[in-house]
């Protein structure tokens, strides 16, 4: 445990500091401030050591600079038990900080109630920052408090611990320290990035009552050769639709709608593989985002020109299929020049965000366990090897039947494996498709046998799933029941 003798105190908003003080002061704890928190502390009858008492220096250019000063920052990044940093301190007279208190200047509510960008300017937050990434990068001696929100929960912990503090909650403050600078950060090159255009304005939202905004360089992605600006949900479909193709190396076609395929097919020109990627679910087809990873030639192009679509992504056209579809003006043509690949994926939820690794595990069927007596034939097994891939791009719970390289049918996003399952059955039968012979892939395990029950039933001869279930000899025992093969590929997808 670490007892702390000194606090640095600069808060933009006086609210809830007072008692935080009180109590450092009771427990005879120096406080180290300047400017507007100086006056405030003082006027508690709390004696406050002023920052240009130990600097000699005062405050310039307006407040601009304040704290910035080897006296200060020396005091908070200084090691304990380190003899080149206890040289340096003696030889400069430098004294330790053990706490540092900062509630940063209000940029983001700034930027909502004025337009005065001189105003909006000065509230970028310089020596505020500073100090927090100071005492953060230091936590092994500093303990960091970085907003207005922890003060409660910090001031409950000193009284606990007699005001010192062991290094694991000095490590936790300083992780919530770097994510109050990440935030404000944010919102500061968020600023930049709309006044500067960087952030190009769509025409809106997810819905048209919200406004939306995209950062990035969709120019090294894409050209563009036809058609409107990309929308918000344009270019959430254009992601998908990249993600899904890349992986297949066959010449290969899918149809996708709110981001999903729903119709994706594999054969020996692009205009076999469109015809059966459509065949699969032609209503849903209407209005959605096409893509082939090949070249478009004349013969497709007539074919898919019937179909109307907001956008055609593939990386080559002949000049007779471009003459084609560019023959409706707002019809959006994408030319794709390069793959891309996310090694993580991040959601902001509640009040903080989410990141993990990008699901980028690619799983061949040599690789497979088989888990029942009978085998696949290779073209089977490639089939189960094709679903595999189109149920990884599938939003859980998601099953997916193929046959021949074609997909017939998904259930995708329902709450239930054997709901998604009948879904995707009834869809195949409402366009006519014999699911004899035909194979399926699950994102995820089956807790229960009812889906191997079900399938059987439809005449779905093979199962890959990634197993992992408490009772998967229950499901197995089911295949081999019903003459049926399953293959655990040991890698779940969930895709949420």
């Amino acid at each position: 445990m670490r007892k702390i003798k000194s606090v640095f105190i600069s808060v933009f908003n006086k609210e809830g500091i007072d008692e935080l003080c009180k109590k450092l002061h009771e427990n005879n704890i120096e406080i180290i401030s300047t400017g507007g928190t100086q006056k405030h502390i003082e006027k508690l009858n709390i004696p406050v050591t002023t920052v240009e008492s130990i600097t000699d220096y005062p405050s310039i250019l307006g407040g601009r600079v304040k704290t910035l000063h080897p006296k200060v920052f020396g005091a908070i990044l200084s090691r304990s038990n380190n003899s080149s940093d206890d040289k340096d301190i003696k030889k400069h007279n430098l004294s330790k900080i053990d706490m540092v208190i900062v509630d940063l200047y209000p940029f983001k509510e700034t930027v909502a109630k004025n337009e005065n960008e001189n105003e909006i300017i000065e509230k970028i937050d310089i020596g505020g920052v500073s100090l927090i990434r100071a005492a953060a990068k230091n936590f092994s001696d500093v303990l960091i408090v970085s907003c207005r929100s922890q003060y409660e929960t910090t001031l409950d912990y000193l009284v606990t611990n007699k005001f010192s503090t062991d290094n694991q909650f000095r490590k936790r403050m300083a992780f919530s320290a770097f994510s109050v600078i990440k935030k404000y950060d944010a919102e500061i090159e968020e600023y930049f990035g709309l006044s500067t255009k960087v952030f190009k304005p769509l025409r809106y939202g997810e819905n048209p009552h919200q406004s939306g905004f995209f950062k990035g360089d969709i120019e090294e992605i894409f050209d563009q050769l036809n058609g409107k600006e990309l929308s918000y949900n344009n270019l959430l479909d254009v992601n998908s639709a990249i993600k899904l193709i890349s992986e297949f190396k066959d010449p290969t076609f899918a149809i996708l709608k709110h981001n999903n395929a729903c119709g994706i097919a594999s054969s020996s020109s692009a205009f076999e593989s469109y015809a059966k990627a459509f065949e699969a679910d032609p209503l849903s087809a209407f209005g959605g985002v096409l893509i082939y990873n090949g070249k478009i030639d004349k013969a497709a192009s007539e074919k898919i020109n019937d179909l109307f679509f907001e956008i055609i992504i593939a990386p080559e056209y002949s000049d007779e299929a471009l003459k084609i579809l560019t023959s409706k003006k707002n019809r959006i043509i994408l030319v794709q020049k390069k793959q891309i690949t996310n090694e993580y994926i991040s959601r902001d939820i509640l009040n903080g965000e989410l990141k993990q690794e990008a699901d980028n595990i690619v799983k061949p069927y040599i690789s497979w366990e088989l888990a029942t007596n009978k085998k696949l034939d290779k073209s089977q097994l490639e089939d189960l090897e094709f679903a595999n891939k189109v149920v990884k791009h599938s939003k859980s719970n998601a099953i997916v039947i193929v046959k021949d390289k074609q997909m017939l049918s998904s259930g995708v996003g329902q709450t239930s494996r054997v709901d998604a399952l009948k879904f995707a059955i009834d869809k195949a039968k409402t366009f006519n498709f014999n699911l004899k012979g035909s194979v399926m892939a699950s994102d995820a395990f089956f807790p229960f046998p009812d889906c191997i029950e079900i399938a059987s039933e439809a005449g779905i001869e093979g199962v890959v799933q990634p197993g992992g279930s408490i009772k998967d000899d229950l499901s197995i025992e089911s295949c081999n029941q019903r003459d049926m093969s399953m293959y655990l590929t040991g890698t779940r997808h969930f895709y949420h």
